[in-house]
């Protein structure tokens, strides 16, 4: 068996949602790394005394319970890795994985018990659910009842808001027990040190800053946050491209809430020049005690490097600062815009991040490739496009073309995957990306532009040309013309002018009265099979409606072969094929019309339209 076991696609619940990571036992730890955060939990071995493998909800999964009384859960694994990991687990850290069946009765009768900072609701000696009571944010009595209020998770489909015990009148043991281990943030006692009216960016306004030791308190005019130190995931000190201020970022996770609106950084800003002398509100003792040498009860220096003193000793978190990349006006942050607002991008040792409105943070880990783009406004600048690898894509236009060389020459080193990686070595140097002469490169778009622009020019110049003018005389003597109208002579040889498009109005189609005296023409010869064949259809289909009957005459009518119509009606060689009755029906109709003429009526013209429809009806 190796040293490590490792294991992709694993869950761990985060109030109330699942977030996807990878899971790695170790001889010295268990660690779990998020792929949406990078948040990375690190459990040492020597704190493991207990391990649970039971059945949950996306398959098989791992309950993990720590000395510290901390409780890790973990889903996604297969039935198979039961054995290994049992295995592992016995010969790595002493701990016998064990089989715990939960409760599926649906019971709402039971025994609670409390584990440490879990809570468990058990039916029959079997837990039914379980509630981590640090995802507690409020507990309320009634008259015989608790009410527990969790903390919201923004990125759950699904949130549970809260969950009420019956208990007895007058009994306040379970109360107790709960706010003893829940994450009810309460400002009792006194805080460590406040620094006062700090110019706060998101959310924006000035805000005291009360630090305590589990948490932070905001306090404005209009709103106020109280922050756990837990949430807290990184801290960025970042200097401004004026080099008199700094920002300082704090990466919150779950974010802090203003209505609908989410923060889920905390952007501070300070000046280089101001000063603070700051003293804590402890004994020196305390303050060794607590934080290691970390702190000392009186402290001085500049307002910015004391507010992230204070808040790397109390956090235990690194303070990330810009690395060695320099652009080209010599700062380590680039000028752009991304969506409707101009910010900085700075390039850091591990990621990008962008300040301010949206601020945002992408680390290397998460993106899957980089692009270079032509400017959409003007070519003296250049988009810079990064997409993630769920697919998202973040776009800071704007920059400057200087800057590209640095920016390329840095992405480069930091191996990631440039789209359009030709791009540059299409361009004769760094420095001389979209030049200012057209000749050099080729913008297509650009050209397409002009050809557009000189015909709609073209175009004017004929409108106009051809109004002016008026009508053209043919016989205009050849001294009149000056040296100008041959000028133009020529121009228009060389681009003929457009001609007017002539409308012809079409006249209306002229109706021809129908004679209501003239005789009536005779059937054709499908129309004379019909009426004689009707009857027999409607004995073979009893019930047949008359749309029917015309459908499946038609069909009959299109199945008879001409060998057979012949034989049948005695069709002749030339046509119109007209049937012996439909023959002595035409001569009929002709005799009569013969005599309706001679009378008087109708026109005296042979009737060749009778000739061509009676062909055309023999045919159908």
């Amino acid at each position: 068996m190796g040293d490590t076991l490792e294991f992709s696609d694993i869950y761990q619940e985060v109030k109330g949602s699942w977030n996807d990571g990878r899971l790695r036992f170790g001889r010295q730890s268990v660690v779990y790394k998020s792929s949406k955060t990078g948040k990375v939990d690190s459990i040492p071995a020597a704190e493991l005394s207990q391990a649970q493998w039971r059945r949950v909800c996306l398959g098989q999964g791992i309950k993990l319970t720590t000395s510290t009384g901390h409780i890790y859960k973990y889903d996604g694994f297969r039935d198979t890795d039961f054995e290994k990991i049992s295995e592992y687990f016995k010969a790595h850290y002493k701990v016998e994985l064990s089989e715990k069946e939960l409760c599926v009765k649906g019971w709402n009768w039971g025994t609670t018990k409390f584990s440490g900072p879990l809570l468990s609701f058990e039916v029959s000696d079997s837990p039914a659910f379980e509630i981590p009571l640090a995802s507690v944010s409020q507990c309320a009595t009634g008259k015989n009842e608790v009410t527990l209020e969790f903390h919201q998770n923004d990125e759950a489909e699904v949130s549970l808001m809260e969950v009420r015990f019956y208990v007895p009148p007058g009994d306040t043991v379970f109360r107790d027990s709960v706010l003893s281990k829940a994450d009810v943030i309460q400002a009792t006692g006194d805080a460590v040190c406040i620094f006062k009216e700090l110019q706060c960016l998101t959310p924006r306004g000035r805000y005291d800053i009360r630090i305590y030791p589990s948490f932070l308190h905001l306090h404005g005019k209009t709103f106020d946050y109280k922050i756990p130190y837990s949430t807290v995931l990184r801290l960025f000190l970042l200097p401004h491209k004026d080099q008199r201020q700094m920002f300082f970022m704090i990466s919150l996770d779950p974010p802090i809430k203003q209505g609908q609106t989410r923060y889920h950084f905390l952007i501070l800003l300070f000046s280089k020049e101001e000063d603070l002398s700051l003293s804590l509100n402890m004994t020196e003792e305390e303050v060794e005690k607590r934080y290691g040498g970390k702190l000392s009860k009186n402290m001085s220096g500049s307002l910015y490097e004391m507010v992230g003193r204070v808040m790397k000793a109390l956090v235990n978190r690194k303070i990330t600062v810009p690395g060695n990349f320099l652009g080209h006006s010599g700062t380590q942050c680039i000028t752009c815009s991304y969506k409707a607002s101009s910010g900085l991008l700075y390039p850091l040792e591990r990621g990008f991040v962008y300040i301010h409105k949206p601020p945002v943070h992408l680390r290397f880990e998460e993106v899957s490739c980089v692009n270079f783009a032509r400017g959409t406004t003007t070519t003296r600048s250049f988009d810079f496009e990064i997409e993630t690898k769920q697919g998202t894509q973040f776009t800071f236009s704007s920059i400057e073309r200087e800057e590209y060389g640095k920016l390329f020459d840095f992405v480069t080193a930091k191996k990631l995957s440039i789209k359009n990686r030709g791009f540059k070595e299409g361009i004769k140097g760094k420095d001389d990306m979209l030049e200012d002469s057209d000749e050099d490169q080729h913008d297509a778009y650009l050209e397409r532009m002009k050809e557009e622009g000189k015909i709609r020019e073209e175009a004017n110049d004929s409108d106009d040309s051809d109004g002016e003018s008026g009508e053209y005389d043919s016989k205009a003597s050849a001294s009149d013309s000056s040296a100008e109208e041959g000028d133009s002579d020529r121009e228009k040889k060389k681009r003929p002018a457009k001609k007017a498009k002539v409308v012809k109005e079409r006249k209306p189609r002229k109706k021809k009265p129908k004679d209501s005296g003239a005789p009536k023409r005779p059937m054709s010869a499908y129309f004379l099979w019909l009426n004689a064949s009707r009857e027999s259809i409607k004995a073979e289909h009893p019930g047949i409606s008359i749309t029917e009957i015309s459908k499946r005459a038609g069909e009959m009518w299109r199945e008879l072969g001409k060998e057979q119509k012949r034989e049948r009606y005695q069709y002749c060689n030339c046509p119109p094929l007209i049937l012996p009755s439909s023959e002595e029906a035409k001569k009929d109709y002709e005799v009569a019309m013969r005599e309706y003429r001679e009378s008087g009526g109708g026109s005296s013209a042979p009737s060749k339209k009778y000739s061509i429809m009676s062909q055309l009806n023999t045919y159908s």
